[in-house]
């Protein structure tokens, strides 16, 4: 089935699109892919963004002479170099703690269900960086992040509940 079927599958049944992830064997290629596919869509829904800045429309984080090519470069690194070292030790500390609550799945698993979760939240990313381009900071942005937010933990919690759930 293609990926975004399981997509939108997920967003009505992430435990039934997680079983059958599963259910495919273990395969770290997928899953890193996965992992990989959702960081540079992150990194794409900074963009916009990453205009406005530029133009002057918001702040800027960086120093005066930073140019949008700067910016550019920085948000790349962080979102497809750290961004994916900081999943792994994220996937294995929900493990970690799914352990303690019973859970018997594996590490594969974990990993899994959160870079899924990711992959299958992106849209969300995206109209976020959409948000944020056009409107700019304030209530709707933040309204959009909250609502993401929350469907990211709602997806990634029934997806791990999945994984762990199987020995």
């Amino acid at each position: 089935m293609p990926v975004t079927n399981d997509i939108v599958r997920t967003w009505r049944r992430p435990r039934a699109v997680m079983r059958d992830l599963l259910g495919q064997g273990r395969r770290e290629d997928r899953a890193i892919m996965y992992l990989m596919v959702s960081c540079f869509l992150i990194f794409v829904a900074q963009w916009p963004r990453l205009r406005r800045v530029a133009d002057g429309y918001e702040p800027s984080p960086w120093p005066p002479e930073m140019n949008f090519e700067g910016m550019m470069t920085y948000t790349f690194f962080s979102a497809v170099i750290i961004l994916p070292l900081f999943m792994y030790g994220v996937a294995a500390l929900s493990h970690l703690i799914a352990k303690v609550f019973g859970g018997k799945g594996s590490w594969f698993g974990a990993r899994l269900a959160l870079f899924w979760t990711l992959l299958a939240t992106s849209p969300l990313f995206l109209f976020y960086g959409l948000v944020r381009g056009l409107i700019g900071p304030g209530s709707q942005a933040a309204l959009v992040g909250v609502i993401g937010a929350v469907v990211f933990l709602i997806i990634w919690v029934q997806t791990l509940r999945e994984a762990e759930s199987k020995a």
